[in-house]
């Protein structure tokens, strides 16, 4: 895939940031006192794999102005090597803007993870293009790949409309995109035909296109997978057929991916990935893995496959560091992959899990 050269920024992502409220010791939120509490959101987290990895990375944004969780979330994005830029929203009054709460434990054994997303007065659902200079960002100083994803772009009517300019703008400046659909049926209530409007107009003019079955049929009106078959061989072979039904209504992409997951129990996973590069397969059959916290599992692979793209590597690589990525990020209680470097990735998709003196 052909990348634009000199850009200042390798990846581009656009956000609403908030934090997630999590118990210690995988405790269930009812029954804990004690709770941890982090920057996040899905699109940051994908942008992580690059940013610790030494790509400059650039967050679109917006806070609420003199906010000390506003404060909390910039320190977390620096950390990350990330640079950031957004709009300062006045809180108005008590009942006014704030960041969201994502309020999510682990889980345990066979006692499965609960989350609640509490969203209200959400300063993210205000993002407007009107507050980003475009112009700078696309053509002045550059961008490889723009990362959109169905959470912000259904967050809002305001961030539908930001996602489908950013997408525009980035179509025409030749920046490559890249959408995970991410569907949320919460998001989606009493917008149906506005979000699968948009949703297939950006899909339209996306170089890779990520999702699983419930994202291809309910985004973009997709057929999914046959389920007519028994074990991990029809079910793939099952994927594959949706992939290419989802290749014929956008020829634009060249790039499709999808995870597979199964649940033996909260800690142990069968993660598994298909993508389709051009007309070139690449099937990693679901291989066992042990999960700390799952939540930014498949942000991770996503993360690791853009990583892998930007590289420059061969295509054989991207579904394989995507897939070590998602490993990774289920290994942190942060909803992000942290990786040192680029072995400790490429160790999980070896399996060498031997202590590195």
């Amino acid at each position: 895939m052909e990348l634009k050269k000199d850009a200042k920024y390798s990846l581009l992502v656009a956000t609403s940031m908030g934090v997630r409220i999590t118990p210690v010791n995988g405790q269930p939120v009812h029954s804990s006192k004690t709770f941890e509490m982090q920057a996040t959101s899905a699109e940051t987290n994908v942008a992580s794999i690059s940013s610790f990895l030494g790509l400059p990375v650039k967050v679109l944004t917006t806070f609420v102005k003199d906010s000390p969780i506003a404060q909390l979330i910039k320190s977390d994005l620096r950390a990350r090597n990330m640079e950031y830029e957004g709009v300062e929203v006045t809180q108005d009054n008590p009942w006014g803007y704030r960041h969201q709460f994502n309020i999510a434990d682990s889980g345990y054994g066979t006692r499965g993870p609960r989350v609640q997303n509490d969203r209200a007065g959400e300063v993210g659902r205000t993002l407007n293009v009107k507050d980003f200079d475009l112009e700078r960002l696309f053509v002045r100083e550059g961008v490889q790949i723009l990362h959109l994803s169905g959470l912000i772009g259904a967050l809002s009517p305001e961030t539908s409309e930001f996602c489908l300019q950013l997408a525009r703008y980035a179509k025409k400046t030749g920046t490559r995109i890249s959408f995970d659909l991410n569907y949320r049926a919460s998001f989606w209530k009493g917008r149906e035909k506005e979000l699968h409007d948009i949703f297939t107009e950006i899909a339209s003019v996306s170089d890779i296109l990520i999702g699983n079955e419930e994202d291809f049929q309910l985004c973009l009106g997709i057929e999914g997978p046959d389920a007519g078959g028994k074990g991990i061989e029809a079910k793939i072979d099952g994927f594959k057929a949706m992939i290419q039904r989802v290749k014929q209504t956008f020829p634009n992409a060249s790039v499709f991916a999808t995870t597979l997951r199964e649940v033996v129990s909260v800690n142990e996973h069968l993660w598994g990935a298909i993508l389709l590069n051009g007309n070139d397969w690449q099937v990693i059959q679901p291989r066992k893995i042990t999960v700390l916290d799952r939540i930014g599992g498949g942000d991770g692979f996503v993360g690791g496959l853009l990583y892998a793209i930007l590289k420059g590597w061969e295509a054989e690589t991207w579904a394989q560091f995507g897939w070590a990525s998602g490993a990774l990020a289920t290994t942190f209680l942060t909803d992000y992959a942290q990786p040192a470097d680029e072995d400790m990735i490429w160790s999980i998709w070896g399996g060498n899990a031997r202590v590195k003196r």
